[in-house]
C-alpha cells in the first residue's frame, strides 16, 4: 500500500513553485508554501491568486472552489514551518549550489521520514541528494509550466532512492490527476533533453541569418503542427533558464555540441534580454512579463519586402504524375490560375508559355537536373523554375539551367491542399525578383510562405528529424520506453504526437533518407543515423506503411 501524503511544503513560489502549491491545494493536499523574506512571499501569493482568479473568470474554477483551495494553503517565512509536513518540493533557482544549501538544510528541519523532492530540470538529482543523510529519501519530482495545466511528472530516481519512494511518489501523481513517467537520473531527463537540443538549433539558424525569427516560429507552428515556434518559447522558458540547462546538459550529457549554447544565447543573456520577463528576448514585448509581442526594429516590413517587384503569374505548369502533382493542381486550381498538367516522360511543349513551372517528379538528383535542363530549352525567358525538392540540393537543380537566377525550391509540405506552410528555398544565385514573385504566389494561394537558404532539410526537416533521432536514440541506450517517451513529448511539451508515433507515421525508410543527408552535408557526430533506425530500416520495419516499426 501505497503512503499517502497529507501535508506537502513548498519551498520557491515563483511561477512554478506557485504552480505546484495549486497542484496540490486544487486536490485536497494541505500545503505550506515558503518563501525566503516578506516581500518574495508576497509576490509568490501573488502569482498564485492571480493564477486562481484568472481560471475562475475562465469558468474553469468556482469560486467556491478557489476559497476551499486558497483555504488549504499557510503561507510562511523560514523553512522552519516545515517541520510537520509529509513532502517537500523545492523550485528555487536552478543552480547546483543553492539547491544543495536548501537541501542540507532540509535536512536539518524536516522530520527522518520526510521525503525530499527537486523540482529540477537539468542538474544531477544524485548530487543534490548527497547534500543531506538520506540520499533513499530524495527523488527528482520535475512538473512542467505551467503546472496546473501540464499532466506530466518526470518522476527521476537516483542509484540510491529507495523503492518505496517511488512508488510512494508514483501513487501522488495518480491523485494529482498526473500522468507520471519514471526514469533515472540523466542530464535533461526525458523532455528536456529531447528538446532543448532543438531549441539551440533554432538560435544557430538566427544567429547564421539563415531564417528569420518569425519564419522559423512559423515552420514550425504549421509544418510540423507545434503549439509554439522554437524562439517564442524560449521567450517564454527565459533565455537565461534555456543557457543553465543547456550548459548543465552540454556539462552532464557527453558535451554534445548540439547541447554547448550557441554563443549568441550567451550575449542576449549578458545584455539582459532574457525573454517575456524582462521585456525582450527574440522578440519585444508589451512590458516586462506581458505576453503581447510588439513591433520593433526586426519586424518584417512589407513595404521592404515588395521592394523587389514580383513578376505577374496567370499560368502554371506543373510536372509530374505522383500525389504530389495532384495536389499542387489542386491548389493551384483552386486559387483561379490556368493550370497545365505534364507527365515526367511527356513533351515539354506544353510548358512554352507558362509564366511558373513547379516539379514533382522522383527525388532523385539526376532526375531532376535533366528535367531543368529540358525545362531551360523550352520555356520562355522570365518563367520562374520551381523544384518541390524536401532535401536535394537546389542550386544543384539550378546550376543545369543557363537561368539560375530563375530559380528556387518550392516545397509544399504533405499534404499540399490542407498543409499552410511552403518553404521558399533561395540559392545563391537565386535574384531579389525571384524570391518577390515565390512570396507572392503563396500569398494568393492561402499558403504562409517561409524563406531560408539552401541547406539540408530547410526549416522543418533540419529542426524536426535531429529531434526524433534523439528520440531513437534515447530509446536504444534503454533509457525510457517508447510509450513513456512519447507521453513525455505529448503531455510535457504538448506536442500534438510523441516521436515514435510521427516516425511509425512518416516512415522510417524516410527520416533515416533525411537524417543521412543532415549528416552529411554538416559532418556533425550528434546527426549521425541511430544505429536502431538503421536496423528496423534493413528489417524491413518501417512503420505504418509496413504494419511494424517502433510499435
Amino acid at each position: 500500500m501505497a503512503r499517502e501524503f497529507t501535508s506537502v511544503g513548498v519551498v520557491g513560489l515563483g511561477t512554478m513553485g506557485a504552480g505546484i502549491v495549486e497542484v496540490f491545494a486544487r486536490n485536497g493536499v494541505n500545503v505550506v508554501a515558503v518563501e525566503i523574506s516578506e516581500a518574495a512571499l508576497d509576490r509568490g501569493r501573488s502569482n498564485l491568486t492571480g493564477s486562481t482568479d484568472r481560471a475562475v473568470a475562465r469558468g474553469k474554477l468556482t469560486e467556491a472552489d478557489r476559497d476551499a483551495l486558497l483555504g488549504r494553503i499557510t503561507f510562511a517565512v523560514g523553512l522552519d514551518a516545515l517541520r510537520p509536513v509529509d513532502l517537500v518540493i523545492e523550485a528555487v533557482p536552478e543552480r547546483l549550489d543553492i539547491k544543495q544549501r536548501l537541501f542540507a538544510e532540509l535536512d536539518r528541519v524536516c522530520r527522518p521520514e520526510a521525503v525530499l523532492a527537486t523540482n529540477t530540470s537539468s542538474l544531477s538529482v544524485t548530487e543534490i541528494s548527497v547534500a543531506t543523510a538520506r540520499p533513499s529519501q530524495v527523488v527528482g519530482l520535475h512538473f512542467f509550466n505551467p503546472a496546473p495545466v501540464m499532466k506530466l511528472v518526470e518522476v527521476v530516481r537516483t542509484v540510491v532512492t529507495s523503492a518505496d519512494v517511488v512508488a510512494d511518489v508514483e501513487a501522488l501523481c495518480g491523485r494529482l490527476g498526473k500522468v507520471d513517467v519514471t526514469i533515472s537520473d540523466r542530464a535533461g531527463f526525458i523532455a528536456n533533453a529531447l528538446l532543448f537540443g532543438y531549441l539551440n538549433h533554432a538560435v544557430d539558424m538566427v544567429e547564421a541569418r539563415y531564417a528569420s525569427r518569425e519564419d522559423i516560429d512559423a515552420a514550425m507552428k504549421l509544418g510540423a503542427g507545434l503549439p509554439m515556434g522554437p524562439l517564442a518559447l524560449l521567450d517564454l522558458i527565459g533565455l537565461d533558464t534555456a543557457y543553465e540547462i543547456l550548459d548543465t546538459m552540454y556539462r552532464r550529457g557527453g558535451r554534445d555540441r548540439r547541447h554547448a549554447p550557441v554563443p549568441l544565447l550567451r550575449q542576449m543573456v549578458t545584455a539582459g534580454l532574457l525573454g517575456r520577463k524582462s521585456g525582450r528576448g527574440f522578440y519585444t514585448y508589451e512590458r516586462p512579463g506581458s505576453p503581447k509581442v510588439v513591433p520593433d526594429e526586426q519586424t518584417p516590413n512589407p513595404a521592404q519586402a515588395a521592394a523587389a517587384e514580383a513578376r505577374g503569374i496567370a499560368k502554371v505548369g506543373v510536372v509530374g504524375s505522383g500525389a504530389r502533382a495532384a495536389g499542387l493542381i489542386e491548389v493551384f486550381t483552386k486559387a483561379g490560375y490556368e493550370v497545365v498538367s505534364v507527365a515526367p516522360e511527356a513533351t515539354l511543349e506544353p510548358l512554352a508559355d507558362v509564366d511558373l513551372v513547379i516539379e514533382a517528379v522522383a527525388e532523385e538528383l539526376a532526375a531532376k537536373k535533366a528535367l531543368f535542363a529540358s525545362l531551360d530549352e523550352t520555356c520562355k525567358p522570365g518563367v520562374v523554375l520551381a523544384t518541390t525538392t524536401s532535401s536535394l540540393p537546389v542550386i544543384e537543380v539550378a546550376m543545369a539551367t543557363q537561368r539560375p537566377a530563375d530559380v528556387l525550391g518550392l516545397h509544399f509540405l504533405d499534404p499540399a491542399p490542407t498543409t499552410p506552410l511552403v518553404e521558399i528555398v533561395r540559392t545563391i544565385r537565386t535574384s531579389a525578383q525571384t524570391a518577390a514573385t515565390a512570396r507572392a504566389v503563396c500569398a494568393a494561394l492561402g499558403k504562409t510562405g517561409v524563406t531560408c537558404g539552401d541547406r539540408a532539410g530547410f526549416i522543418v526537416n533540419a529542426l524536426l528529424f535531429p529531434y526524433l533521432n534523439d528520440a531513437v536514440r534515447m530509446l536504444e541506450a534503454n533509457y525510457s520506453t517508447v510509450d513513456d517517451i512519447d507521453h513525455a513529448m505529448k503531455l510535457g511539451c504538448a506536442y500534438p504526437t510523441g516521436p515514435f508515433e510521427l516516425l511509425d507515421a512518416v516512415g522510417l525508410d524516410v527520416a533515416l533518407d533525411i537524417q543521412r543527408k543532415l549528416y552529411l552535408e554538416s559532418r556533425e557526430p550528434g546527426l549521425a543515423p541511430a544505429p536502431l533506425l538503421e536496423h528496423l530500416v534493413t528489417a524491413g520495419h518501417l512503420g505504418q506503411k509496413t504494419g511494424r516499426g517502433f510499435r
